[in-house]
This record gives C-alpha cells, structure tokens and sequence, in this order.
C-alpha cells in the first residue's frame, strides 16, 4: 500500500483505501490519481492537483474532457431518451452515426456498421463476422498484439503474459512477428525491406504449419498499441493486402486506439495506402462514453437477423456523444491540429533525446507517439524501471503519462490540447527523465 501511495494527497489516500476494500483485484494502476473534475487537457485530484494531461483517458479524449459540443449533445440525447435496444428496434441517433461514418470510412466499397459497448466487444464482432462470412474458423494474430480481455479477443492479444495466464484461448489464432525495425526477430532476405520480410515469413508458414483454406483473416493494428506504440516497417501492409487477396483472407484492422483522428488522419490504416475488409473502432469515438463497433464493407456483412446484437450497442446517448465528437474534429480542424501538434512533440523529444542516452527511439504519428527507454542506445538493452521512474516522477511534478510495452511510455494528449499546456507537459518530462536518470543509471 505504501508503494501504491507515493505521491498522493491526503483525500486521495483515503479514497484508494476505500477502493482497496471493494473493487476487484485485477485492476492496474500505475500511480494513484484519484479525479475530481477535468477540462480540455487539464485533469484535478480530489485534494485539488492540478495535472496536464497526455494520456487522455488511453486514448479516449480526443476532443478533451467535457468538450462543449459533446456535452450539448449528451444533455440534449439524455432530454429526448436513454435507451431503446438497437437490436429490436430504430432510432435516429444510430442511424445519423453510421451515415456519419460512411463519409469517413478508409473504404471505397460500400460500407455496413454494428454498433456495440466497448472496443473489445468491436474485436469480438469482428471475429464473428468474419468467420460467418467465410465459414473458416482459424486467423492469424501478431505477438505484441493488445485486442480485449474478453475471450476470443484475448485469443489474439498477445502483449503481456498476465493477460493470458490460467485463461483458455476461445479461438485458434497463430501469431506471428508485429514488423518492428527497431527491435526485428526475422533476417531480410536480399532485397527485402522487414516489412515485406514478415509477411513472407507468414506466408512461408502456409506450407508448413497453417492450412490456409481454414484461416478466416488476419486481424491487425495499424500502429500496435500496448505492445510498445509500434510504426510498422514500410511494405508491411501493402504486402499484407496482397496476401489476404492472394489467398481469400479479410484484412482486419484494429483501430481502436489509433482511430478517430489520433495520428492526424481519420484512421490509422490511412497512412499505409491499403483497404480493410473489416475496421474496429471504439475508444475516442465516444469522448468517454461506451461505444465501440464495426465497418465492414458491405459485401462481408452477411449476417442473418439474430447471428449477433447487443442490448446496450449503440445506446443513443453514446452514439450521439460519437457523432459530436466527429464534428467538433472535422469543424476544428483537429485532424491538422494532431499532425502539428505530433510534429511539434516529435522534434521536441528528439532534443531531449540527445540529451538523455536512456531514451533509445522515439516514434509515432500524430498524436500517439511512443518513448522506448533503454540503459544504453548502443545495446538497446530494455531499462522498463527507468520508464516507471519517468511516469512516476512525471505524475509527482503533474503530467500524466502512460506505460505500454515492456519499457515503453505514450503520449496521446488530446488532439486540441493547447501549445501552452504541450510545453508545460514537455518541460516536466524532461525533468523526469533527468531525475530518473540520475537514480538508476
């Protein structure tokens, strides 16, 4: 308990006590915030801290915290009703959502969506939908992959062991290396770039290891998210679409955490110049109320009525919190917005970086941006204690921060989060980083 409390007020020691007696074990929590309110890009604990805020919720504020469009719309939603099973019957809210994102799909094909509470109910669907498509019931999977905690999801999600331990796996997925150029497990052949290399090497595996006529598709991350904040190597997905064709595979992305605008376009799987078959959205899309669900072109959207829904999916006040917060970043600008404001953070951290040999790569698009510590750049030999000093230290002076990967910690501030508050939230890391350093190397 005394590890668990450094750094925190009075009040807040209180109230994790209190959360120590009643909530469930499994919870992780890296340093003990414990909020009373927050605005924009600004969060305050119940004994009065202040904190800029780089985390966003994981990801989930891209608008920020009580963005005033998004509140009207919650307020005006809550007036009118709260609930009516989207499953059995209609209402507009939905409708308007999907419309909504039919303008915006990374698709040229028409598109179909199901809507659904949470990101890992988003996995859960896609995997449903495609093995009901293709009436295959296998899929390929990448280590370092975060996908949900509910079964078939945790079947691909393969960032930590604890997530998985004494758990039974719901559906048969073979993994594979996530393209990592910094930290590559596979040797290119001549000619090769790593990214073509991986998906080669999985293809090789299609004549000794996975029947490919039982794999029903492939189920990605544009940017691999709790395995480290990942870029993928150039050609990966290029040769991936190819593949998936070549062989009658649905391309799935993931972009529960990379979408909605986090690294400066719509969707993460912009940037690679390919089209999924099938896009999992959830996190942002909501501003914090729980939504997540699907895009499928049409032509994959075969269900029959019953072969799947969800009572509370598409709730109208969520799918009209969804729709306001995909105004405010298309009038805002935001999507501009996140590629300054990443650009601005990126050559900020690249100077840091020559100052503080522990920082060994900085990497990212837009705003989801990942700092990967190491004991030496020459070694790359992983320092993951030096990144929780950061994050701790960090949270102590008032910047929130996040852990992912083995040693790893994100930046993903809002996409409106002022210049102001990015060089408060810069400074501050720059002092934890040179304290922890100070400490441990």
């Amino acid at each position: 308990m005394k590890d668990l409390l450094q750094g925190a007020g009075p009040k807040a020691q209180a109230w994790i006590e209190r959360d120590q007696a009643t909530m469930s074990t499994s919870f992780t929590r890296e340093y003990p915030l414990v909020v009373s309110h927050a605005q924009g890009s600004e969060v305050w604990d119940v004994d009065g801290r202040r904190y800029v805020d780089f985390m966003a919720g994981i990801a989930v504020m891209n608008v920020g915290h009580r963005h005033p469009a998004v509140v009207e719309a919650v307020q005006k939603q809550i007036d009118k009703f709260w609930h009516i099973c989207l499953s059995d019957f209609y209402y507009p809210e939905a409708v308007e959502l999907a419309e909504r994102l039919q303008k915006i799909a990374p698709m040229t094909d028409e598109t179909r969506y199901y809507f659904g509470n949470s990101g890992t109910e988003a996995v859960e669907a896609a995997v449903k939908l495609a093995m009901y498509h293709t009436g295959r019931r296998n899929f390929i999977g990448f280590t370092g992959a975060f996908h949900g905690r509910t079964l078939g999801s945790l079947s691909f999600t393969a960032s930590k062991a604890v997530q998985r331990g004494r758990y039974q796996p719901a559906v048969k997925v073979y993994h594979v290396p996530y393209p990592d150029t910094y930290r590559p497990v596979l040797q290119p052949q001549a000619g090769e770039n790593y990214g073509e290399t991986v998906v080669n090497y999985l293809e090789s595996l299609f004549k000794t290891l996975i029947p490919v006529e039982d794999v029903a598709g492939i189920l990605v991350e544009p940017i691999q998210g709790e395995g480290g904040y990942i870029v993928p190597a150039p050609g990966f997905f290029s040769r991936l679409r190819a593949l998936c064709d070549q062989y009658g595979l649905l391309l799935i992305v993931d972009e529960i955490q990379s979408g909605v605008g986090r690294t400066g376009k719509w969707w993460g799987i912009e940037h690679e110049g390919v089209q999924p078959d099938i896009l999992c959205f959830a996190k942002g899309i909501g501003s914090g109320m729980p939504i997540g669900g699907i895009m499928a072109r049409k032509e994959v959207m075969t269900w029959k009525p019953g072969a799947h829904g969800s009572t509370f999916g598409g709730n109208p006040v969520a799918a009209a919190a969804a729709s306001a917060t995909l105004d405010v970043i298309e009038k805002e600008g935001l999507l501009e917005q996140a590629r300054e404001t990443g650009e601005y953070i990126m050559d900020a951290l690249a100077e840091i970086q020559t100052a503080h040999k522990s920082i060994g790569q900085v990497r990212g698009r837009g705003l989801m941006i990942g700092i990967e510590f190491v004991k030496d750049r020459a070694s790359k030999e992983r320092a993951p204690e030096i990144r929780n000093a950061v994050v701790q230290k960090a949270f102590e002076k008032g910047l929130l921060l996040l852990q992912c990967g083995q040693n790893t910690l994100r930046m993903t501030p809002a996409l409106n989060i002022p210049r102001s508050l990015v060089d408060e939230g810069l400074r501050i890391f720059a002092e934890a980083v040179k304290e922890a350093e100070a400490e441990l190397l």
